[in-house]
């Protein structure tokens, strides 16, 4: 059987590279010595860059924003274009490097400093086809909208102070190693880890994370007796849908070549997205008796998590099922583990992200089996052997969320006096109390 890496991309010894892959396929030596710009591949990816942006500002501040209540809505907004703002200035400074820089003693573990400040990484330095600018600023989308994940997890209770340092620590002693062990060229890359678009980097690393977030920063003051109910879903199911557009080019892009396996991925993303929304708005609709609109936009969301792992591993039906089976198994999470476990994670990024995650990382190598339409594993590789390095990867990355994000909201708790605001300002609501501004002329 031929390797995945040439059955997924069918090149002639062009040298690929995926977030969840670069790797490369032999080149010769004049064309690694002089890569040549591609105006299609770099016209792609430039598109894809943006439409993961728009995931991010404004799809993930109107998601969370219609979730939260209405004295709430301006904090979860600043909160998601500030930790934005400052993730891509620290991918600037110092992130990209360490994750994609393979010159670091540390190799296995994290980047080394050449590209400190950017250094040569100028209008004329390549990636493989594209500008290896416009690399950068795609794997900037990446790290920018993953600790916003994490906003959702103590929306409504803490301080603006905390959140800034949280996300500044938290970027830096997890995201950006989790970035080179998987994309960079650490040990979870060189071990083959099917995991195309950031299933581990981003979503069970967030996932888990916003549960310890949510445990020690403690639940909102009513949780469990007061109404906390979504004010705006209307806000949300927009927000929602710019994640499911950006999605596409999120996972997409991800092939870094315009070509029929970068459409295959952007196929199973969507179909994904489409069945896990339906497999919720089902069970939901069975179970209490009317579909919500929440309930078919959190299926899809969920959906697009499995999928992450998977979309350039499994063909088109294998993804129908991938969005089918993740959604039962968020709702049982959110609806029986969160509640045994205690914890008030505000938007449930846990049982969806974290959950979601997980599924869709077992999933993927079931999927990849070529009975199932999948594309296969590497050379050699079995069923058996695949699953344990997939499950030995996601236990090391829940064990890594784990500890990293406890020092870093410990962290955030020494520097800023506490994590979260105190009971009047709570009550009255972040907007005014931290930001003096309301989302709205009247407050209720």
């Amino acid at each position: 059987m031929l390797s995945r890496f040439a059955i997924m991309h069918g090149l002639r010894g062009r040298a690929i590279a995926a977030p969840g892959l670069l790797l490369s396929l032999p080149v010769h030596a004049a064309d690694a010595a002089t890569p040549a710009l591609n105006s299609g591949d770099t016209a792609f990816l430039t598109t894809c860059s943006l439409v993961v942006l728009l995931m991010t500002l404004p799809g993930l501040a109107l998601f969370y924003g219609g979730l939260a209540r209405t004295k709430n809505v301006i904090s979860v907004l600043t909160q998601v274009v500030a930790v934005a703002s400052l993730i891509s200035v620290l991918w600037a400074l110092y992130g990209y490097t360490l994750a994609f820089d393979n010159g670091g003693a540390l190799q296995p573990w994290i980047g080394g400093v050449s590209k400190l400040f950017l250094q040569g990484v100028t209008q004329t330095a390549m990636k493989d086809t594209v500008p290896e600018l416009l690399f950068f600023l795609f794997m900037l989308m990446f790290a920018a909208i993953t600790p916003t994940i994490i906003v959702g997890a103590f929306a409504e209770r803490i301080k603006f102070s905390a959140v800034l340092v949280f996300m500044a620590v938290w970027f830096t002693i997890n995201y950006v190693p989790m970035a080179h062990i998987a994309w960079g060229g650490g040990w979870m890359f060189t071990l083959g880890v099917q995991d195309f678009a950031g299933g581990n980097v981003i979503h069970i690393n967030a996932g888990i994370a916003s549960m310890v977030a949510a445990w020690m920063v403690g639940p909102r003051h009513g949780y469990g007796t007061a109404a906390m109910a979504p004010h705006n879903m209307t806000m949300t199911m927009t927000g929602g849908s710019m994640l499911w557009v950006g999605w596409l080019g999120f996972c997409g892009g991800c092939a870094l070549l315009a070509n029929g396996f970068a459409v295959l991925v952007i196929v199973n993303t969507m179909l994904a997205a489409a069945t896990g929304a339906l497999s919720w708005m089902l069970l939901e609709w069975k179970h209490r008796g009317k579909p919500s609109l929440l309930g078919v936009v959190s299926g899809a969301i969920a959906g697009l998590v499995a999928i992450t792992p998977a979309c350039g591993y499994v063909g088109p039906m294998g993804a129908l099922a991938i969005g089918l089976l993740v959604s039962p198994c968020c709702v049982l999470a959110i609806e029986k583990l969160k509640p045994r476990l205690g914890f008030d994670d505000s938007f449930d990024v846990f049982g969806v992200h974290g959950v979601g995650g997980l599924v869709g990382g077992v999933l993927t190598t079931v999927f990849a089996l070529p009975a199932l339409g999948g594309l296969g594993f590497a050379e050699g590789r079995g069923f058996g052997t695949q699953m344990v390095i997939q499950a030995g990867a996601m236990a090391f990355s829940v064990v890594f969320s784990v500890v990293t994000s406890w020092v870093a909201l410990r962290a955030a708790s020494i520097l800023c006096g506490g994590l979260r605001v105190d009971h009047a300002h709570e009550t009255h609501g972040l907007d005014l109390g931290s930001h003096g501004e309301s989302g709205y002329k009247f407050l209720p």
